[in-house]
């Protein structure tokens, strides 16, 4: 489904471009391309007065999975939850930390959502088939209208983000890229 509309009451939710992650993939051109573009977001978001929650990833659900987790169970480094220098982190900007793959499982973003009269979610971030998708699912199911921003997500298996963008988002919410939104926002300001 292609942007209708940017809320008056929209907010940006920028998932997991943390210093950790995204210098893990530095490598992948997707994952630059999602950091710039998230950046561009934020800044018109923030020029426009509008809410912009930047999320972070410290933990993860302890279950087994097929995938197993890693050998390795030193604590990260520091500073490997920070997130990246570009996002410009404002005085305004709301921050979230979680501890599981939704930005809304035991966080408080719903209850910050809704005391600011938020309706409309626009997501950005990494890894789109992860912290995206599920983020995505969360909020569609909390009852946000949700917008994608396709070229402002990227996940180290291209696979995995084609398969969100093309089969899973549509379901979600509305997917755009970065200039429809910026474009969207100007429109509606």
């Amino acid at each position: 489904m292609p942007l209708t509309t940017i809320d008056p009451a929209s907010a940006l939710v920028v998932v997991d471009l943390q210093k950790g992650i995204v210098s893990a993939l530095a490598d992948d051109p997707a994952i630059a391309t999602a950091v710039k573009q998230a950046t561009h977001l934020a800044t018109e978001f923030r020029r426009h007065g509008l809410p912009v929650v930047l999320v972070n990833v410290t933990g993860r659900a302890p279950g087994r999975t097929d995938v197993g987790r890693s050998a390795n169970t030193t604590a990260p480094a520091a500073g490997w939850a920070d997130l990246v220098d570009e996002l410009d982190v404002r005085p305004t900007d709301h921050l979230i930390t979680k501890r599981r793959r939704s930005a809304f499982h035991d966080t408080g973003l719903d209850t910050l959502l809704r005391d600011l009269g938020v309706a409309q979610v626009v997501l950005c971030g990494i890894a789109t088939g992860s912290g995206v998708e599920s983020t995505a699912r969360s909020a569609s199911d909390y009852g946000y209208h949700v917008v994608l921003v396709t070229d402002a997500m990227g996940d180290p298996d291209p696979e995995i983000h084609r398969h969100s963008v093309e089969r899973v988002f549509p379901k979600l919410g509305e997917t755009a890229t970065t200039s429809e939104v910026v474009d969207m926002v100007e429109a509606t300001r």
